[in-house]
């Protein structure tokens, strides 16, 4: 007699795919980074016990024997490749350690700073989207009108600025003369609006011209053609029509922006004083905190992972086309 035989049941179809890619991607991209990081700093100039004791004591109180005591208690008298296998141990148990400065516990910092990043990205791209994407529409209503013109204009003078000129000159006008907003803090709703903007202007233009020209290539598509025959009204086509066919464009279109909000991020951070990750970033690397080097660099790989993520599976559940193909015989 056969008993049944219990079968594993392998999730399937597009999500689940996506997911299976992204898991196998995120690990891959943990190991890289954190080896990368960790082979940059060690040949980086200069000598990393007598910085991380500068960082503790101040420079004033650094010697040679301090140097040393700093060396001897954080083990980096050790071979290279024993403190790296040492790393690797920790973070597949899910320890970051410990700050080589501080002393602070990594994981406990590292979720201030993600937490603070995110607010920032988040505020900038909602900011982006809703101004390019409405710009980008109304220009598409009519291509070569007044708006559109406007909004060429808008997308040549907000690329043309780098996003540390453009933060200076807001900071010049909106903090300095006008002193309506603050300059550099955090904590407050009015800290967030600066460098929100400074990073919103760039992708907002993007935003803008490819919402311009996909819309205006989807209602010259041959499926509206066919719903503006069905006696649908003109707002019913274009919502149900040509914005979720232009939001399949746009969601990829913003998986590619994330990826240069990220780059942007450490910069306006640093500009703005504001405590996310590149900030962090910025100040392990001057210290040589070889543990946050490598947990706020990881946390940024696995936040374009996971956005990409998001992006792909944004972009399977709204596009219209179907997701199986059936051959009939």
């Amino acid at each position: 007699m056969q008993t049944p035989t219990a079968r594993l049941q392998v999730p399937s179809g597009p999500a689940a795919r996506i997911l299976r890619q992204r898991t196998v991607q995120a690990a891959a991209v943990v190991l890289l980074v954190s080896t990368a990081c960790f082979a940059i700093v060690q040949n980086l100039p200069g000598d990393i016990a007598f910085r991380i004791a500068a960082g503790r004591y101040g420079y004033d109180q650094v010697t040679a024997a301090s140097a040393d005591s700093v060396r001897a208690e954080l083990g980096l008298d050790r071979p290279i490749w024993q403190q790296l296998l040492d790393w690797i141990a920790d973070l597949l148990t899910f320890n970051l350690g410990n700050s080589l400065v501080t002393g602070a516990d990594v994981a406990g910092e590292l979720a201030f700073y993600l937490s603070s990043s995110t607010q920032l990205a988040v505020a900038a791209l909602a900011i982006a989207f809703v101004t390019g994407a409405t710009a980008g529409a109304l220009a598409a209503a009519r291509p070569g009108g007044a708006m559109d013109r406007i909004t060429n204009l808008w997308v040549s003078g907000a690329r043309a600025l780098p996003p540390f000129l453009l933060g200076l000159v807001l900071i010049l006008v909106f903090s300095v003369h006008l002193g309506v907003l603050p300059a550099a803090g955090h904590g407050e709703a009015g800290n967030i609006v600066l460098p929100a903007a400074t990073l919103a202007v760039g992708l907002s233009g993007l935003f803008a011209r490819v919402t311009r020209d996909t819309v205006v290539q989807v209602r010259e598509s041959g499926y509206v053609h066919f719903a503006q025959t069905k006696d649908l009204s003109a707002r019913l086509v274009f919502f149900r029509h040509v914005m979720r066919n232009t939001g399949v464009t746009l969601i990829a279109y913003v998986g590619v922006q994330v990826l240069i909000l990220i780059e942007g991020v450490v910069i306006v951070e640093s500009l703005f004083a504001w405590p996310g990750l590149g900030h962090a970033l910025v100040h392990a690397i001057f210290w040589r905190d070889i543990p946050m080097i490598q947990a706020t660099a990881v946390a940024l790989a696995l936040l374009v992972v996971a956005l990409n993520t998001a992006v792909d599976l944004g972009s399977a559940a709204i596009d219209p086309r179907p997701r199986r193909r059936e051959v009939v015989l």
